[in-house]
């Protein structure tokens, strides 16, 4: 194996916690653009507005990302003045915002510092970019070279988040131990692939023993304790195992390995086709695709515990509640088998047995509902 470079995320959490972007960012630059979704901009403004008051940070301006992460709004935002002239970027929002800006931080090879303003999944520190099609298809993954350079996660803006994408935050880290556990099976692990291992198995405790509380005090915008637990377990337990889990050398296929994410994630994709699961956020989506999995894998108990837990936080557990068919399984299962987790799965994965899982897991679910 060829030499490489190990970057693992670092955060400051709090609810005060964005009056430490001066110390942070102080070896970087002075001049910063903010990037991100609307909705997110407006609420984390005024808190790095006052994080940075009397520093020698210059906030440059405060710019949409464009709505999708997908090639268009990448170029936009790589060709903007601002974006050029800035020393650093800062990135704000969610999964698609914080993608967009970490792959624009790539391409132009400038500082990138995250601040996820929901937990919703681990896009705020990890070394890996969902880009979609402009129909909002998923398209591929792009890779930067590092993870982000800091992320800052202000719980007090994560408890004022809606509580939908907190709920779907939830279902997306749900996936981590079972899909990172079931890829490194029979793989020859080493260093890196068996420490992302060790911590995808802590991943999972704090969701089913604490959610359901953190849900609650996320429905009353309380920063309390069990929601800064749940917000950490879904941006950077999971991000860590993320970055941990991918290696991939552009120029050497067998110089690679993707134990990240695997057959949860590939109901996701392949759902990205079905117009009626648009309306479906992705970790409600992969929530369904956890059971699936273990349906496919054959791990009938953890099927049922998961199970039971979707139930009790009102998480998917049929393909119904997803916006499935059985129609539509054969276009899902064609999909899936073209993305990266399927070619790492192991035991030779067939289409065919993935759909039986998906409709093992919908007879258990509907079972469960009698």
């Amino acid at each position: 194996m060829s030499s490489y470079n190990v970057y693992l995320p670092s955060y400051s959490v709090g609810e005060d916690c964005y009056k430490d972007i001066p110390y942070i960012t102080r070896k970087y630059g002075t001049k910063a653009v903010v990037i991100g979704g609307k909705t997110a901009i407006e609420k984390a403004k005024t808190a790095i507005l006052s994080g940075t008051q009397d520093s020698n940070i210059e906030i440059l301006d405060f710019l949409w990302y464009g709505g999708n992460s997908n090639i268009k709004n990448v170029e936009k935002l790589k060709s903007n003045p601002l974006v050029q002239a800035a020393d650093m970027l800062f990135g704000v929002g969610g999964g698609r915002a914080c993608d967009t800006v970490k792959t624009v931080a790539d391409m132009l090879d400038k500082p990138i510092f995250t601040f996820p303003t929901l937990a919703s999944n681990c896009a705020g520190c990890t070394a890996l970019c969902v880009i979609y099609n402009e129909d909002g298809s998923f398209k591929e993954y792009y890779y930067p070279k590092h993870p982000p350079y800091h992320t800052f996660i202000n719980t007090q803006i994560i408890a004022k988040a809606p509580y939908d994408m907190f709920w779907a935050g939830i279902g997306d880290a749900l996936s981590k131990e079972y899909e990172v556990s079931f890829a490194c099976r029979d793989k020859n692990l080493y260093h890196m692939p068996l420490l992302g291992l060790g911590i995808a198995k802590t991943c999972t405790s704090p969701l089913i023993d604490l959610g359901k509380k953190a849900l609650e005090d996320c429905k009353n915008k309380k920063a309390s304790f069990e929601l800064e637990q749940v917000a950490l377990d879904i941006i950077m337990l999971t991000g860590i195992v993320s970055n941990c889990e991918t290696h991939i050398n552009q120029s050497d296929p067998k110089d690679r390995y993707y134990y990240n994410s695997s057959l949860a994630h590939c109901v996701y994709y392949g759902s990205s086709l079905i117009p009626e699961c648009e309306k479906h956020l992705h970790g409600e989506i992969v929530a369904f695709g956890v059971l699936c999995l273990l349906a496919y894998d054959n791990q009938l108990d953890e099927m049922n515990k998961i199970l039971a837990f979707n139930k009790s936080v009102g998480l998917p557990v049929t393909m119904e509640e997803i916006g499935l068919t059985e129609n539509a399984l054969p276009i899902v299962a064609k999909k899936a088998a073209s993305v990266i987790e399927w070619q790492y799965a192991p035991g030779m994965p067939t289409e065919e047995k993935f759909i039986k899982a998906i409709k093992a897991a919908d007879r258990a679910g509907k079972a469960s509902m009698q």
